[in-house]
């Protein structure tokens, strides 16, 4: 699996590209900035795109922008994006295309070295895999979370990280059956029309929590 990694910091890049290359990545392109990055991802075409929120010259948001930009110019393309923050708005718009292989995690996941393979493979191969602070600040709702239950609060907080309903299941310790009802349940409280968009639990939840 081809690898690209951006990120600045040396010695994190340095390591970021040692442990994918021990763990059979093949780490193709590296690079340090955000100038002209989307073209770069875009002509690249890696498996996955690793990609650090801020990059030179400004230091503010330059790789989730252009992570963005990839993706407009070639929907799908797989992104995971590396931050210390949660810049919500660029998050919100990284989730927006409903095109699915996307993730976006703290750095501190980086030491947690598995979860952090585990969630590159899922992304590859068109899941989406979010931070459970990331997905904490971006369903920061509680006026539209009053008429959700405790359970379905964890449901949807799991759903939002990318779990499937058998995954949500055993970590609930409850019946897929009852997971179903669950999430039939606060679609209906929050409004949510059903969709075949496989990734539409997410995004539409996240879209509506966001939407002011």
């Amino acid at each position: 699996m081809r690898v690209l990694i951006v990120e600045d910091q040396v010695l994190l890049r340095d390591g970021l590209t040692r442990m994918l290359t021990a763990y059979g990545f093949d780490v193709t392109t590296t690079g340090a900035d955000g100038d002209g990055l989307a073209e770069r991802l875009v002509a690249a075409r890696p498996d996955v795109a690793v990609v650090d929120v801020r990059l030179p010259p400004t230091f503010t948001d330059e790789g989730l922008r252009a992570a963005v930009a990839a993706r407009r110019a070639r929907p799908g393309l797989p992104v995971l994006v590396l931050s210390q923050y949660v810049e919500r708005l660029y998050a919100r718009d990284l989730l927006a295309d409903r095109a699915g292989a996307v993730g976006y995690l703290l750095k501190d996941r980086v030491g947690e070295v598995r979860e952090f393979v585990d969630a590159i493979h899922r992304v590859a191969a068109g899941g989406t895999v979010m931070d459970p602070e990331v997905v904490a600040q971006l369903l920061h709702r509680p006026d539209a979370l009053d008429s959700l239950t405790t359970r379905e609060g964890e449901v949807l907080r799991l759903m939002a990280e990318g779990h499937s309903n058998a995954a949500i299941a055993a970590r609930l310790v409850l019946a897929e059956k009852s997971v179903n009802n669950l999430i039939n349940s606060l679609f209906a409280k929050l409004g949510l029309a059903p969709s075949t968009d496989q990734h539409r639990r997410v995004l539409a939840v996240l879209s509506y929590l966001d939407r002011r």
